[in-house]
């Protein structure tokens, strides 16, 4: 009985709609629909599809890369975010895969249109007043992990000029 009315008293403080999930929570219940929209993002762009790779060489890297993301949203603001590994190995495997800087930056683009547009669809669930800082620490942390795959990206140029020279 008690639960009724808690879940009553629930419903009526957000005017009948459901109750608010975290950013967190819905990209990582949506986490196979994020992937599979960037996927379709990427496949009409042939400044990427240029270079043929598998479903899993194009996309092995982002299940990682978004729970760096969701857990990025889930601490405190004032707790240092660590760097991303994943983000790191996918600049040496994208380096290696000859992709180029621009290619690279491309992805990680379509990544934050991807994420975006899912949280857009899921407004109803969301907590208007936490959706922009959430988005703000998106935006940092995608851009944090594209510094990470640059930065490796950069180191393997080097790499390969010392090796020929």
């Amino acid at each position: 009985m008690e639960e009724s009315i808690n879940s009553a008293r629930g419903a009526s403080e957000n005017n009948g709609a459901s109750p608010s999930e975290s950013v967190a929570d819905i990209l990582e219940r949506q986490l196979d629909q994020v992937i599979a929209e960037w996927l379709a993002r990427v496949e009409k762009e042939p400044d990427l599809t240029c270079i043929a790779l598998t479903f899993e060489e194009r996309t092995g890297h982002l299940p990682q890369l978004l729970h760096d993301v969701i857990r990025r949203l889930r601490i405190d603001d004032e707790t240092r975010a660590p760097l991303s590994d994943a983000a790191a190995h996918h600049g040496d495997l994208r380096s290696r895969q000859g992709y180029t800087v621009a290619m690279a930056v491309e992805e990680s683009r379509l990544l934050q249109v991807s994420i975006f547009s899912t949280l857009h669809r899921s407004q109803k669930h969301l907590d208007f007043n936490k959706v922009l800082p959430a988005v703000v620490t998106i935006a940092d942390e995608v851009d944090a992990q594209l510094k990470q795959q640059m930065l490796r990206f950069m180191a393997a140029d080097e790499a390969k000029l010392v090796k020929s020279a």
